[in-house]
């Protein structure tokens, strides 16, 4: 069947591009109104378009489908996200038994919306507006900081020991490898006693 109207294929909907309408990626055309992230849905332009194999996706929901997971990856420190990634298509981990809550407060109030969870730091109680997670604990704005110098810390600058947190450089000097050549400067002497 002769091609009458002369366009690219749309690399989504399959129909007639025409150069009005026309939107270039990756050597594909697609239409304007076709040139949505796979998974949100979103209008995408040559800033925030990410590709993988021939889908398209924004830079956020390609770093959740395809970037690297765990600890320390995320939206920064602060940021509570219960999304598990179901609709990413990421199978969840096993079936997750509840874990045995360390809150000391046996109201359900308190258990569901997490009200009692406590500070490691001052002892007193954690809420959400004021809730950064770290080290696998609820930690108050403003105790979110090193044991040893007081810098603020965030959660890539986090390390932790003995269910303390601490910045790198306070840790590397305090729990790190000592001896000639590790991190005391050029012609420094230390006294041991």
């Amino acid at each position: 069947m002769p091609n009458w109207g002369g366009g690219n294929k749309c690399g989504a909907c399959g129909r007639t591009v025409y150069h009005a309408e026309e939107v270039q990626c990756d050597g594909k055309s697609y239409h304007k109104c076709c040139f949505l992230c796979m998974i949100c849905r979103k209008n995408l332009d040559s800033t925030t378009v990410a590709i993988h194999d021939d889908e398209i996706y924004c830079r956020s929901c390609y770093g959740k489908k395809y970037g690297p997971k765990g600890y320390g990856y995320g939206q920064g420190a602060g940021t509570l996200n219960m999304d598990r990634g179901e609709r990413l298509g990421i199978k969840p981990e096993e079936a997750q038994h509840a874990r045995p809550s360390t809150n000391s407060n046996p109201s359900k109030f308190a258990q569901k919306f997490g009200g009692a969870e406590k500070c490691p730091r001052c002892g007193e109680s954690v809420y959400a507006a004021e809730k950064i997670m770290g080290a696998g604990k609820a930690w108050h704005k403003n105790c979110f900081r090193c044991a040893k110098c007081g810098k603020s810390l965030e959660s890539t600058t986090l390390t932790e020991k003995e269910g303390e947190i601490y910045c790198k450089a306070c840790y590397a000097k305090n729990f790190g490898p000592k001896g000639f050549g590790y991190g005391q400067g050029a012609g420094a002497l230390v006294h041991a006693q």
